[in-house]
């Protein structure tokens, strides 16, 4: 994915995010806690902002293990591919790209998540 970054930073830009997978129990805390929603989401992200002279913090994803499994046999697809949608769904949230915000911000989000997707070897 670093190719992605190279016009938005530079060249020698590093980007680093943290991954975590989580249970839908944890998932459920954290989006109490930060979304006020009592319930289990499939993915959570928090971005950092933060730079220094090495890298880019972009933030945190969280992962609901347990939702992308059901998830995934409901879409009839691979675990893997699941994972890596979540994990562009995600990322995005990071690059501040927001789908909740309106249909047209949405749409502008899912060609980008097609966009890495295909770049990944597709979903």
């Amino acid at each position: 994915m670093r190719t992605l970054f190279l016009k938005k930073w530079g060249r020698k830009a590093a980007v680093e995010v943290s991954l975590v997978f989580v249970t839908d129990s944890q998932i459920r805390k954290l989006n109490e806690r930060y979304r006020h929603k009592n319930k289990a989401t499939d993915v959570l992200s928090f971005p950092m902002n933060v730079k220094d002279k090495r890298a880019k913090l972009l933030g945190d994803i969280v992962i609901s293990a347990d939702t992308a499994k059901r998830d995934a046999k409901k879409k009839g697809i691979r675990f893997e591919e699941e994972l890596k949608f979540l994990l562009i769904h995600g990322f995005l949230h990071l690059l501040g790209y927001d789908h909740e915000v309106s249909e047209r911000e949405k749409k502008r989000m899912e060609r980008k998540e097609r966009q890495y997707a295909k770049f990944l070897g597709g979903i």
